[in-house]
């Protein structure tokens, strides 16, 4: 059957339309993006404003003709933390409900953290053994361990690369002392999550998803988008510490001329590689390899199990 998840990120409203079926892999067949920023919108009281729940509305109309322009039997919409944790969150579901007639599922951090890491498990297999995941996104840090499908630990922190940039770095290039405040704040926040992981020992295989890593990996000269999903890609730490001060020390714009460096990721590529770096750092990790799939394909994996088990 041809599935369509809708994802409403915090910094874009993806529908992504599939081929699938129960014990195949999800053959992608469309992809509809819309960058909105929710994380950004929000004021002073923690509330997505009424431009915001506007655009959020336009949007999610926009991706449902598209899933029926591409003949969407089903389809699955999910909102993660900007709408999660927005103080109207009940109203903002209840307007988009009203007026699109989308019901979103918003998923608690923890359940990012698992469909996420039920993801990479498919994509890599048994074979990877205990895998460490990490995952950056607009408005939180993933991170998952496990050696089966349903990882032993997970947390989900509020350090995503967009949340952070609105709240720490407001200069463009941002000040010296406002990136070592955030350096700061990042490293406190996973430290106190490392002893819940370190408990379980020393993973086989550490891999990162999400668009921050795909694009820090191809500044430092993994494969592009362009060779296929099956080309690997790496990060290492090392190259990441180099590349820390360099994107600081540039505006926006010399970021997004950077390769791979999209225009609209190109303003929080800084609060994202602060993030990354140190969660390589305190998980004593020197390389990650990054995966193609994450929380979307993950939502699609878990809907296929269901109606396989039917």
């Amino acid at each position: 059957m041809r599935l369509g998840v809708l994802d409403v990120g915090s910094n874009t409203v993806h529908l992504l339309v599939v081929d699938a079926h129960p014990g195949a892999r999800p053959l992608p067949a469309h992809s509809h993006k819309a960058e909105l920023r929710l994380a950004q919108l929000l004021d002073g009281n923690g509330a997505i404003g009424p431009d915001g729940v506007e655009k959020l509305i336009g949007v999610v109309h926009e991706a449902l003709q598209a899933a029926e322009d591409k003949g969407v039997e089903e389809l699955l919409p999910f909102a993660t933390s900007a709408v999660r944790e927005a103080s109207n969150a009940d109203d903002v579901l209840a307007r988009v409900k009203a007026e699109t007639g989308v019901e979103l599922q918003v998923l608690t951090g923890a359940d990012e953290a698992r469909l996420t890491f039920l993801a990479v498990r498919r994509w890599f297999g048994w074979s990877a053994g205990k895998l460490l995941v990490l995952d950056i996104g607009g408005g939180s840090l993933e991170i998952a361990y496990g050696i089966d499908e349903e990882p032993d630990a997970a947390a989900s922190l509020p350090l995503g690369a967009g949340r952070l940039t609105a709240g720490w770095l407001p200069g463009d290039p941002p000040a010296s002392e406002d990136i070592r405040a955030l350096r700061r704040h990042v490293r406190a926040e996973i430290a106190r999550t490392v002893g819940e992981f370190s408990r379980f020992g020393a993973p086989d295989h550490v891999v990162a998803t999400s668009k921050t890593f795909k694009q820090l990996a191809r500044i430092a000269g993994a494969a592009r988008s362009a060779d296929g999903l099956y080309v690997q890609r790496e990060l290492k730490r090392n190259s990441l510490e180099t590349w820390v001060p360099r994107l600081a020390a540039m505006n926006t714009a010399q970021r997004g001329a950077l390769p791979g460096v999209s225009e609209g990721r190109s303003g929080q590529l800084v609060a994202g590689a602060l993030v990354a770096e140190a969660a390589m750092d305190l998980f004593g990790v020197e390389t990650v390899e990054v995966c193609p799939w994450a929380l979307r394909e993950g939502v699609i994996l878990r809907r296929l199990d269901h109606m396989g088990s039917a």
